[in-house]
């Protein structure tokens, strides 16, 4: 269950990263040379997230 938890928050990065790279919003109003790489730090992690839950699933599975 955790792992499908953790697929479903990293995709929920990656789509945070993006609206803040679209809006330049994160909280507060953001300049374009902060938005970008914390939009893009947040898409990063988003894949890492999905990537270590993906890795943990398969590894249940070779378990069973």
């Amino acid at each position: 269950m955790f792992n499908w938890l953790s697929l479903v928050t990293g995709f929920f990065y990656m789509v945070l990263g993006i609206v803040v790279i679209i809006y330049k919003f994160f909280v507060i109003f953001l300049e374009p040379n902060i938005a970008y790489p914390l939009g893009g730090l947040l898409i990063l992690y988003g894949m890492f997230r999905i990537g270590r839950a993906i890795y943990k699933i398969r590894q249940d599975k070779n378990e069973l």
